[in-house]
């Protein structure tokens, strides 16, 4: 895409900014809204020079979630969509799931609805004080989306994952925190900020192929059967170390007392065999 209507897109300190941006429809989720999402976050994880995303919203809410006067379809409900069709919700939080860079959710006011599923995915949540989450479906008679009946019990367990999805209620920043859906709560003019010095971290110090390759590694590997098959990988990661310029760099920088200075590139150096390269 060659331009945005209903997102923003910059660049600053290798780090992407993504923000919804329909302020006056308090960030409704849009078809447009997702392929948009879809097409930025591509943008960054093809961008050798974007270490980290944030995902973050215009105005005082992230999202209320699908804008239905839209329409929230982009088939004819009457037909149906075609057996490849997927819902647009997904279509944000599984490639956010593929991402070879960390992304941070900087949230306040609403994330309700679709508004909280985009970022289920995200490595890091941080909400407002006036932040307010809600799975809110059964209250629309409608049915969960954005695969989050698979990320929401990862994250905050099925107890509490079966009693947000069942009631549908709204909740706050606490209740939140309190259950491991969001990292931090802050004031809602200093989330983006902090949501910026943590992302300014994680480029300064860390090694891109090695955060790229440790974010997959828990996202495929963390439900196998067994520990067997994650550390038949490991051991085949931690043997090729020998041969790795980065390793000998976070090694040497440490030693130094200095910031690293990592050269490897996520899009030519990842290991050719990790599992999930071709899938």
């Amino acid at each position: 895409m060659s331009a945005y209507a209903e997102i923003t897109y910059e660049v600053a300190d290798r780090i992407a900014t993504v923000t919804l941006n329909r302020p006056e429809a308090r960030n409704g989720y849009t078809i447009r809204m997702a392929d948009e999402l879809g097409d930025a976050m591509d943008r960054a994880d093809r961008d050798e020079d974007v270490r980290v995303v944030i995902l973050t919203g215009n105005g005082k809410d992230f999202s209320v979630g699908a804008d239905l006067s839209q329409g929230g379809f982009d088939f004819d409900p009457e037909s149906g969509p075609d057996a490849a069709w997927q819902e647009p919700a997904g279509r944000c939080s599984k490639r956010i799931f593929t991402m070879n860079k960390p992304v941070i959710a900087a949230l306040r006011g609403a994330a309700v609805g679709g508004g909280v599923t985009i970022t289920l995915s995200c490595d890091y949540r941080l909400a407002s004080t006036d932040s307010r989450f809600g799975f809110v479906f059964v209250r629309r008679g409608i049915y969960p989306e954005g695969a989050s009946a698979w990320f929401l019990p990862r994250l905050v367990g099925m107890g509490t994952a079966l009693d947000w999805m069942i009631s549908g209620r709204v909740f706050g920043a606490e209740e939140a925190k309190t259950a491991g859906l969001v990292h931090s709560v802050h004031e809602p003019g200093e989330v983006l900020g902090k949501a910026r010095e943590l992302a300014l971290e994680i480029a300064s110090t860390t090694s891109p192929v090695s955060v790229a390759v440790t974010r997959q590694l828990l996202y495929r590997m963390a439900s196998a059967a067994s520990p067997f098959p994650v550390h038949e990988l490991d051991s085949r990661l931690i043997g090729g170390l020998g041969t790795s310029p980065d390793a000998v760099e976070g090694v040497m920088s440490f030693l130094q007392k200095r910031p690293p200075e990592f050269s490897m590139r996520v899009d030519t150096d990842q290991p050719a065999y990790l599992p999930w390269r071709n899938a």
